[in-house]
């Protein structure tokens, strides 16, 4: 895979597997791009080794500390009140691995719920992530999760069900996925890479254990993130260069290291495609829109400062030849600016490049005309959000600024079919979406039809 920045959120840099040659694992890790490790504690010792690496590598890698479950029995009032002072120390970013194993059970499970919600505690009152272990215990870890309070974590190493992962979503923690996922008989697990919305997805190799393919049977190390980054990429349908992106994002978001882009993106790759990100205005307000509760698409951040110009867009976009098509999709609806799609649109074409325009389908409620024929000869494709079967479910779901916006959505849509064949509605897969009469109804107008998971923005 091509070289993009990573972070491997959970290693275990500090066992004895890794005592011959650390120095050389690190420079290994960072020739593959791998920029942070984050080192775990699993008992007092470990989690002073992790801090003593992180003083040693600093700014690349960073500790945890924590008492792993299968040490569960040891735990006492103590161990709360040294785990505060090693939080406290310079370079610790989480408390972890904290968790519940009932597959092996080495400690009572009494005494690993409490010291689970010990640990809880800890990070509740010192405002820091948790990395949580749960193996065969999903009620119990998702019911003690619920009750702590606790809203910044990563279920590491998941290999729970998707239930599972949904919930421990909507408590806000990340999904990070292993090296098993490149193994030939992991489904389920090949599933909830897949399905995981990009903004709560992680990679992490674990090492020294659970090596992906190729190079399973060998000790682990962080430089083969690359692997499992690349079988996620392959299941989603993405470049191994957005799962990077958009993983190392999340991870510099929960662990508070490295930076972040603060300026909004107005142009941004997915696969071989250039979005652009006009506007975030728009004459919706959905409530399954990603831009209520994130400034990230895919590791890009869309939140703009200010709406570029057309000089400042076509400096972005270079060659359009150089991608497949330019799409008009950000954060905003992208025709309320009209006269610059028109302008801009009209360059690309000139310079041989092909354009699409995602859009609400109020193009004309806005401008209060036909806006379709000014469009004609310069837009190659439309993707239109339908977004709802009725038009009592769309002013409940999409909140529109215009009356009657769903009759115009579908006016919208035919009128679009009269400047081009490429056209195409789509729906976001939300419950109250009947997705079978939304596809009737695109065959009635005769159009494309599409289910948007609702992460993708794209």
């Amino acid at each position: 895979m091509e070289k993009e920045v990573l972070v491997d959120t959970h290693c275990h840099l500090d066992m004895p597997e890794f005592d011959d040659d650390r120095d050389e694992v690190i420079k290994r890790a960072l020739d593959a791009g791998v920029e942070s490790i984050i080192c775990i504690g699993t008992d007092e010792e470990s989690s002073r080794a992790a801090i003593e690496l992180s003083r040693k590598y600093k700014e690349i890698v960073y500790a945890t500390v924590g008492i792993h479950p299968h040490d569960a029995r040891l735990y006492s009032d103590e161990h709360s009140e040294r785990l505060k002072a090693l939080a406290r120390q310079e370079g610790v970013v989480g408390i972890g691995e904290i968790g519940l194993d009932y597959h092996y059970d080495n400690s009572p499970r009494d005494a690993q719920r409490n010291a689970f919600v010990r640990q809880l505690e800890v990070a509740v009152e010192l405002q820091l992530p948790v990395v949580i272990h749960s193996r065969e215990a999903r009620k119990d870890t998702m019911r003690i999760l619920r009750e702590s309070g606790a809203t910044r974590g990563v279920m590491h190493c998941f290999s729970g069900d998707r239930h599972m992962a949904e919930e421990a979503m909507a408590l806000g923690f990340y999904i990070s996925i292993a090296g098993p996922v490149t193994f030939k008989n992991a489904r389920r697990l090949a599933e909830i890479a897949t399905s995981v919305p990009d903004e709560y997805l992680l990679v992490e190799t674990d090492a020294p254990y659970l090596t992906p393919v190729p190079h399973r049977g060998k000790r682990n190390e962080p430089a083969y993130l690359v692997h499992t980054v690349e079988r996620i990429a392959e299941l989603r349908g993405v470049r191994p260069s957005d799962i990077a992106r958009i993983t190392t994002v999340n991870a510099r978001r929960l662990f508070r290291i490295g930076r972040l882009p603060h300026s909004g993106t107005i142009a941004y790759k997915i696969r071989d495609s250039l979005y652009l990100n006009i506007t975030n205005r728009c004459s919706n307000s959905c409530t399954f829109c990603i831009r209520f509760h994130s400034d990230y698409v895919k590791g890009h951040n869309l939140r703009l400062e200010h709406e570029p110009a057309l000089e400042e867009l076509k400096a972005a976009i270079g060659d359009p030849k150089n991608y497949r098509e330019i799409v008009f999709c950000g954060y905003g609806e992208p025709l309320i600016r009209l006269d610059l799609v028109r302008e801009l649109s009209s360059w690309i074409k000139s310079k041989g490049g092909r354009v699409r325009i995602n859009t609400n389908g109020h193009g004309n409620l806005i401008h209060q005309r036909n806006i379709l024929p000014e469009l004609k000869g310069l837009v190659d494709a439309f993707s239109i959000s339908l977004d709802a079967q009725d038009e009592e479910t769309y002013n409940r779901l999409c909140k529109p600024l215009y009356r009657n916006a769903f009759r115009a959505v579908l006016d919208f849509i035919r009128k679009a079919k009269s400047i081009t064949d490429d056209v195409t509605v789509t729906v976001v897969a939300v419950p109250e979406v009947d997705i079978e009469r939304c596809r009737e109804l695109a065959e009635e107008l005769g159009v494309r039809f599409r289910v948007r998971e609702y992460n993708v923005v794209g």
